[in-house]
Formats: structure tokens, C-alpha cells, sequence
């Protein structure tokens, strides 16, 4: 393994020890991703949901019923295809995304903190691009 890699796997083992930190209810972290894309998202199919994220239809739906049954999301029939669920935040879960955020701004301070403006337009340019890329692969493998 060489530096680049170990820098990566370092970055993402810090990131998720944050992630445990600021999680005030233990929600896993596929509930997390989920509520996550809705917030960004609004309203999303199923279907969506399961591509965007790269997971199975079986394991988001045990998760967007135990997500359903917490008072997190809402769901109803959709109204291109009756068969599937339109599902949405409910305010419990914007509630819950927001105190969520206000650990994450904690990750934000830091940078601030610790890199110049120039490089925390830089990091934030590359950082976009490498999620962006792993996103594509991830949606162009699942489709």
C-alpha cells in the first residue's frame, strides 16, 4: 500500500469515527445515507433510492420500514406508478438531519482552522469530484 492509499483509508476511518460522534439517536448509517439523500433530494422513489445509494431493493426496504416505523420518513403511492412510494422526509427526520448537521459543522471548523481559503477551495473542489466520480461508477455498476 502506498502513501495516496493510506491517506485515503486514514480520511475515511476519520470521517466515519466523526460520523459515530455526531449521531445522536445511533441510527445505522444506512439510515443516515438515506435520510441524507432525502434532505438533498426531497422526494424519491425507491427504486432511486436503491440506485443512488448502490444497495439492494430487499435491504432498502427492511431500512426505509424501520426508518418509516421511527417517525423519520413518510410515504405514499406515487403518482406515475401507484406500486411504488413516493418517500419524503417527515419534520421528525429534518429535525434529526438538523441535529446531526450541527456536529458536522464541528468538521467544517476545523478545516476552516486549519486550511488557507485557497486550500479549502481546493480541498472542496477535489473532494466534489472524487465523490462525484465514486457516485457515477457506483450508479453506472447498479444499472
Amino acid at each position: 500500500m502506498d502513501a495516496f492509499d493510506d491517506v485515503l483509508i486514514n480520511l475515511q476511518c476519520e470521517l466515519v469515527a466523526e460520523r459515530n460522534r455526531v449521531n445522536p439517536k445511533e441510527i445505522s448509517w444506512l439510515h443516515y445515507d438515506i435520510l441524507h439523500l432525502l434532505a438533498q433530494k426531497e422526494c424519491l422513489l425507491p427504486s432511486e433510492v436503491s440506485m443512488l445509494l448502490g444497495i439492494s431493493r430487499t435491504k432498502l426496504s427492511k431500512a426505509l420500514k424501520k426508518l418509516k416505523l421511527m417517525g423519520y420518513i413518510e410515504q405514499k403511492p406515487s403518482v406515475r406508478d401507484g406500486r411504488e412510494l413516493q418517500t419524503v422526509l417527515s419534520t421528525y427526520g429534518h429535525t434529526l438531519l438538523a441535529t446531526i448537521e450541527d456536529g458536522h459543522s464541528q468538521l467544517a471548523a476545523v478545516a476552516c482552522n486549519l486550511f488557507t481559503k485557497e486550500e479549502q477551495q481546493q480541498f472542496a473542489r477535489l473532494a466534489s469530484k472524487f465523490a462525484s466520480a465514486l457516485r457515477s461508477e457506483r450508479v453506472n455498476r447498479h444499472e
